[in-house]
């Protein structure tokens, strides 16, 4: 078998092309466009294939320098910090610290689910945590950042399953949302309250999204994101001593979102545009490298119990957008369309959220409240408690 390792700036290299090419598949087929598949699993995943039969029949197996994607898997989650503002979450109102709550709920529901299959099929209840919600709630991101950490703890193929997983709730979400707000919009006979969503209508998620990028402020942002980064870098082994395990960019992130808020209460600007900027680079690079680099061989013995964890997993996302999501956001149209829109970001991502309610509001009429309130949980605050609460399991059955 022919083995070749290679360096940074080649890792790099072959994640940038098949992130480009990821970009170029996605615009000419429009199912990938359609699931809102990102572009660097399209192309990590053809590249994890090209591995597999290599692999398979013995005739090359690759390695790959990791830890400049560590460190853009770092500088991401830092940039998901500087956005968790306690002054948006107030600004957004007792709706948006309700469903922040049900959202968090769905978080526990879908560990507790992942680890009592794997238990069931006799698995390690971290591989549990691999089908909850690091894929589901978290995505793709979160699947790349936890993957290692859980095999590192013992989890063996946790990053394959991670990824699989991912990219099967980005399709399972956009499928169920739909039907579920149609379904409860029919049996209530619910129709949209125009009138009493109009003080939403003109809310934006993020005062300073629209502001001119230049040398200075991507500087500035790199500014801040690095020393996060660095200072954030000592919570990790500190909390090490005391026999709590945390992934490595859980630190930077708490730094980053203690910057944000006491700036936030200083009345300091940050440059958010530049920084979520940086940060969505860094997650497509990391992303193109975490799929690139999956061992696809290690999903075989896992093929039956994953499947079956996931169809489990939509199910019980179909149920809890229909009774808990639906009924405790007040069992009105908006609320129907919240069911809808969780359905996409609790198996997916927001974007498949946006798409679902998008799809179901063209046809049945607006609900702003639902676009204010849903995108302010989905993009700025679940990933922070996903994180949280994924760590606390990994130390409980770890």
């Amino acid at each position: 078998m022919f083995q070749y390792s290679f360096n940074m700036a080649q890792t790099l290299a072959i994640a940038i092309v098949l992130l480009l090419l990821g970009r170029l598949i996605k615009s000419k087929i429009t199912f990938f466009e359609k699931f809102f598949i990102p572009a660097p699993v399209i192309g990590g995943v053809i590249f994890s294939l090209i591995t597999l039969l290599g692999y398979s029949f013995n005739l090359f197996n690759f390695s790959f320098e990791g830890q400049l994607k560590d460190l853009l898997m770092i500088a991401f989650f830092t940039t998901i910090g500087f956005v968790a503002s306690l002054k948006m979450l107030k600004k957004g109102g007792i709706q948006v610290f309700i469903f922040l709550a049900v959202a968090t709920g769905l978080v526990i529901v879908q560990n507790i689910a992942g680890v009592g299959m794997a238990k069931l099929f006799g698995l390690n209840p971290l591989l549990g945590l691999a089908a909850g919600s690091v894929p589901l709630t978290g995505g793709h991101g979160t699947s790349g950042a936890f993957g290692p950490v859980l095999e590192a703890a013992g989890a063996s193929g946790a990053m394959s399953v991670a990824i699989a997983s991912a990219t099967f709730g980005l399709v399972a979400g956009c499928m169920i949302g739909g039907p579920i707000a149609k379904k409860v919009m029919a049996k209530y006979n619910i129709k949209p309250n125009i009138e009493e969503d109009v003080l939403y209508s003109d809310e934006t998620l993020s005062e300073d999204t629209i502001k001119n990028v230049s040398e200075a402020s991507i500087f500035k942002a790199i500014v801040y994101i690095v020393i996060s980064m660095g200072v954030g870098g000592v919570i990790g082994p500190l909390f090490k001593l005391i026999g709590i395990t945390l992934p490595s960019y859980i630190g930077p992130m708490i730094i980053a979102a203690i910057i944000r808020n006491i700036s936030d209460s200083k009345k300091k600007e940050l440059p958010i545009h530049s920084i979520n900027i940086i940060g969505n680079i860094s997650l497509q690079l990391f992303l193109a490298m975490a799929l690139m680099t999956m061992k696809l061989w290690e999903l075989a013995a896992l093929a039956l119990p994953l499947i079956v964890m996931l169809l489990v997993q939509t199910i019980i996302m179909a149920l809890y957008a229909r009774y808990v999501t639906f009924n405790i956001m007040g069992k009105d149209y908006d609320a129907a369309v919240m069911a809808s829109g969780h359905c996409g970001f609790g198996m997916g991502a927001t974007p498949n959220a946006m798409a679902n309610m998008e799809s179901f509001t063209t046809v049945n009429g607006p609900s702003p409240r639902a676009f204010f309130v849903l995108p302010l949980v989905g993009a700025l605050f679940i990933d922070f408690v996903n994180a949280t609460i994924i760590t606390l399991f990994i130390n409980i059955f770890g």
